[in-house]
Protein backbone atom coordinates (compact mmCIF):
# COMPACT_ATOMS: atom_id res chain seq x y z
CA UNK A 1 0.00 0.00 0.00
CA UNK A 2 1.40 3.42 -0.99
CA UNK A 3 0.92 6.47 1.21
CA UNK A 4 1.35 10.10 0.14
CA UNK A 5 0.08 13.57 0.98
CA UNK A 6 -1.33 15.42 -2.01
CA UNK A 7 -1.81 19.17 -2.42
CA UNK A 8 -5.55 19.02 -1.72
CA UNK A 9 -4.95 17.34 1.64
CA UNK A 10 -2.39 19.95 2.58
CA UNK A 11 -4.70 22.81 1.58
CA UNK A 12 -7.67 21.60 3.58
CA UNK A 13 -5.56 20.61 6.62
CA UNK A 14 -7.14 17.16 6.66
CA UNK A 15 -3.97 15.31 7.59
CA UNK A 16 -2.86 17.91 10.11
CA UNK A 17 -6.21 17.69 11.89
CA UNK A 18 -6.15 13.89 11.90
CA UNK A 19 -2.62 13.79 13.30
CA UNK A 20 -3.53 16.27 16.04
CA UNK A 21 -6.62 14.26 16.97
CA UNK A 22 -4.72 10.97 17.17
CA UNK A 23 -1.93 12.50 19.28
CA UNK A 24 -4.36 14.09 21.73
CA UNK A 25 -6.58 11.02 22.00
CA UNK A 26 -3.71 8.65 22.77
CA UNK A 27 -4.03 7.20 26.25
CA UNK A 28 -2.29 4.51 28.27
CA UNK A 29 -5.04 1.87 28.48
CA UNK A 30 -4.14 -0.97 30.84
CA UNK A 31 -4.78 -4.65 30.26
CA UNK A 32 -7.42 -5.01 32.96
CA UNK A 33 -9.68 -2.98 30.65
CA UNK A 34 -9.11 -5.17 27.58
CA UNK A 35 -11.52 -7.58 25.95
CA UNK A 36 -10.04 -10.94 25.02
CA UNK A 37 -10.24 -10.29 21.30
CA UNK A 38 -7.52 -10.86 18.70
CA UNK A 39 -6.03 -8.10 16.54
CA UNK A 40 -6.17 -9.05 12.84
CA UNK A 41 -2.72 -9.96 11.50
CA UNK A 42 -2.92 -7.26 8.82
CA UNK A 43 -3.47 -4.57 11.45
CA UNK A 44 -0.75 -5.93 13.69
CA UNK A 45 1.64 -5.85 10.74
CA UNK A 46 0.76 -2.18 10.15
CA UNK A 47 1.40 -1.35 13.81
CA UNK A 48 4.83 -2.99 13.71
CA UNK A 49 5.72 -1.55 10.31
CA UNK A 50 4.91 1.96 11.54
CA UNK A 51 7.35 1.38 14.40
CA UNK A 52 10.14 0.99 11.86
CA UNK A 53 9.38 4.42 10.39
CA UNK A 54 10.55 6.13 13.58
CA UNK A 55 13.41 8.63 13.16
CA UNK A 56 16.80 7.06 13.86
CA UNK A 57 20.22 8.56 13.24
CA UNK A 58 22.30 6.89 10.50
CA UNK A 59 19.45 4.38 10.02
CA UNK A 60 20.78 2.33 12.91
CA UNK A 61 17.29 0.89 13.57
CA UNK A 62 18.20 0.01 17.18
CA UNK A 63 15.03 -1.92 18.01
CA UNK A 64 13.81 -5.47 18.08
CA UNK A 65 10.40 -6.73 19.17
CA UNK A 66 9.55 -10.14 20.61
CA UNK A 67 5.96 -11.21 20.09
CA UNK A 68 4.85 -13.26 23.08
CA UNK A 69 2.93 -16.45 22.33
CA UNK A 70 -0.09 -17.32 24.47
CA UNK A 71 1.98 -19.65 26.66
CA UNK A 72 4.46 -16.84 27.26
CA UNK A 73 1.59 -14.61 28.39
CA UNK A 74 0.66 -17.36 30.86
CA UNK A 75 4.31 -17.56 31.91
CA UNK A 76 4.49 -13.81 32.43
CA UNK A 77 1.47 -13.90 34.74
CA UNK A 78 3.20 -16.55 36.85
CA UNK A 79 6.44 -14.58 36.67
CA UNK A 80 4.72 -11.51 38.11
CA UNK A 81 3.36 -13.55 41.01
CA UNK A 82 6.89 -14.69 41.89
CA UNK A 83 8.35 -11.22 41.28
CA UNK A 84 5.92 -9.45 43.62
CA UNK A 85 5.63 -12.10 46.35
CA UNK A 86 7.52 -10.04 48.89
CA UNK A 87 5.39 -6.97 48.18
CA UNK A 88 2.21 -8.83 49.13
CA UNK A 89 3.68 -11.01 51.86
CA UNK A 90 1.98 -9.04 54.66
CA UNK A 91 -1.53 -9.20 53.21
CA UNK A 92 -4.01 -11.60 54.70
CA UNK A 93 -4.32 -14.91 52.84
CA UNK A 94 -7.52 -14.08 50.92
CA UNK A 95 -6.30 -10.69 49.73
CA UNK A 96 -2.95 -12.17 48.76
CA UNK A 97 -4.60 -14.99 46.80
CA UNK A 98 -6.89 -12.49 45.06
CA UNK A 99 -3.90 -10.37 44.09
CA UNK A 100 -2.01 -13.37 42.72
CA UNK A 101 -5.07 -14.44 40.70
CA UNK A 102 -5.27 -10.90 39.28
CA UNK A 103 -1.60 -10.95 38.26
CA UNK A 104 -1.91 -14.38 36.61
CA UNK A 105 -4.95 -13.32 34.58
CA UNK A 106 -3.68 -9.83 33.70
CA UNK A 107 -1.49 -10.67 30.66
CA UNK A 108 -4.15 -12.99 29.24
CA UNK A 109 -6.46 -10.02 28.62
CA UNK A 110 -4.06 -8.58 26.05
CA UNK A 111 -4.59 -9.22 22.36
CA UNK A 112 -0.84 -8.97 21.88
CA UNK A 113 2.23 -8.32 24.05
CA UNK A 114 5.58 -7.33 22.58
CA UNK A 115 8.94 -7.42 24.29
CA UNK A 116 10.81 -4.18 23.55
CA UNK A 117 14.51 -4.72 22.95
CA UNK A 118 17.16 -2.04 22.47
CA UNK A 119 19.91 -3.24 20.12
CA UNK A 120 23.05 -1.19 20.70
CA UNK A 121 24.88 -0.54 17.41
CA UNK A 122 28.46 0.30 18.36
CA UNK A 123 29.57 0.34 14.72
CA UNK A 124 27.55 3.51 14.04
CA UNK A 125 29.33 5.40 16.83
CA UNK A 126 26.10 6.91 18.20
CA UNK A 127 25.44 7.98 21.78
CA UNK A 128 23.38 5.49 23.78
CA UNK A 129 20.76 8.12 24.69
CA UNK A 130 20.21 8.82 20.99
CA UNK A 131 19.63 5.15 20.25
CA UNK A 132 17.21 4.71 23.16
CA UNK A 133 15.36 7.84 22.02
CA UNK A 134 14.90 6.19 18.62
CA UNK A 135 13.40 3.08 20.23
CA UNK A 136 11.07 5.33 22.23
CA UNK A 137 9.93 6.97 19.00
CA UNK A 138 9.28 3.52 17.50
CA UNK A 139 7.13 2.55 20.49
CA UNK A 140 5.26 5.85 20.30
CA UNK A 141 4.54 5.21 16.61
CA UNK A 142 2.92 1.93 17.65
CA UNK A 143 0.89 3.68 20.34
CA UNK A 144 -0.37 6.29 17.88
CA UNK A 145 -1.24 3.64 15.31
CA UNK A 146 -3.17 1.70 17.97
CA UNK A 147 -5.08 4.88 18.84
CA UNK A 148 -5.99 5.42 15.18
CA UNK A 149 -7.22 1.80 15.03
CA UNK A 150 -9.20 2.18 18.30
CA UNK A 151 -6.94 -0.32 20.07
CA UNK A 152 -5.76 0.34 23.62
CA UNK A 153 -2.05 0.18 24.39
CA UNK A 154 0.59 1.04 26.91
CA UNK A 155 4.32 0.62 27.55
CA UNK A 156 5.02 -1.41 30.71
CA UNK A 157 8.44 -0.37 31.99
CA UNK A 158 8.22 -1.64 35.58
CA UNK A 159 10.63 -4.12 37.12
CA UNK A 160 8.77 -7.31 36.24
CA UNK A 161 8.39 -6.29 32.59
CA UNK A 162 12.08 -5.36 32.28
CA UNK A 163 13.28 -8.55 33.98
CA UNK A 164 10.91 -10.85 32.06
CA UNK A 165 12.17 -9.65 28.68
CA UNK A 166 15.73 -10.21 29.92
CA UNK A 167 14.79 -13.86 30.46
CA UNK A 168 13.86 -14.31 26.78
CA UNK A 169 17.43 -14.77 25.60
CA UNK A 170 18.91 -11.37 24.73
CA UNK A 171 22.27 -10.97 23.01
CA UNK A 172 25.15 -9.23 24.86
CA UNK A 173 24.55 -5.98 22.93
CA UNK A 174 20.82 -5.97 23.69
CA UNK A 175 18.91 -4.39 26.57
CA UNK A 176 15.35 -4.93 27.80
CA UNK A 177 13.08 -1.90 27.73
CA UNK A 178 9.96 -3.67 28.95
CA UNK A 179 6.71 -4.77 27.31
CA UNK A 180 4.17 -3.16 24.98
CA UNK A 181 0.57 -4.25 25.64
CA UNK A 182 -2.26 -4.00 23.10
CA UNK A 183 -5.95 -4.86 23.33
CA UNK A 184 -9.49 -3.78 22.51
CA UNK A 185 -11.51 -2.00 25.18
CA UNK A 186 -14.81 -0.18 25.64
CA UNK A 187 -14.27 3.19 23.95
CA UNK A 188 -16.90 4.72 26.23
CA UNK A 189 -14.52 3.91 29.08
CA UNK A 190 -11.57 5.81 27.59
CA UNK A 191 -9.40 7.35 30.33
CA UNK A 192 -9.84 11.10 30.71
CA UNK A 193 -6.99 13.30 29.48
CA UNK A 194 -4.52 14.43 32.11
CA UNK A 195 -3.67 18.07 32.52
CA UNK A 196 -0.83 19.36 30.36
CA UNK A 197 1.32 22.32 31.37
CA UNK A 198 0.74 25.33 29.15
CA UNK A 199 3.24 25.55 26.32
CA UNK A 200 3.88 29.16 27.39
CA UNK A 201 5.61 27.78 30.48
CA UNK A 202 7.71 25.30 28.49
CA UNK A 203 9.06 27.53 25.71
CA UNK A 204 11.61 30.24 26.41
CA UNK A 205 12.67 33.02 24.08
CA UNK A 206 16.25 34.25 23.99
Amino acid sequence: MKYFINDDCIENQYFANCVTQVIRERRSVYADKYFRKKIPEEQLSEILTNATWAPNHKMSEPWRFIRLAYQQQVDYGNYMVDYYKERYANLDEQKRDDRYAYLRAYPLNAACILGIVFQRNHAKGLAEWEEIAAVSCAVHNMALTCTAMQIGSYWASGGSAIEYVKSLGLAPHEQSLGLFFMGYYDLADMPKPKRRTSIDLKVSRL
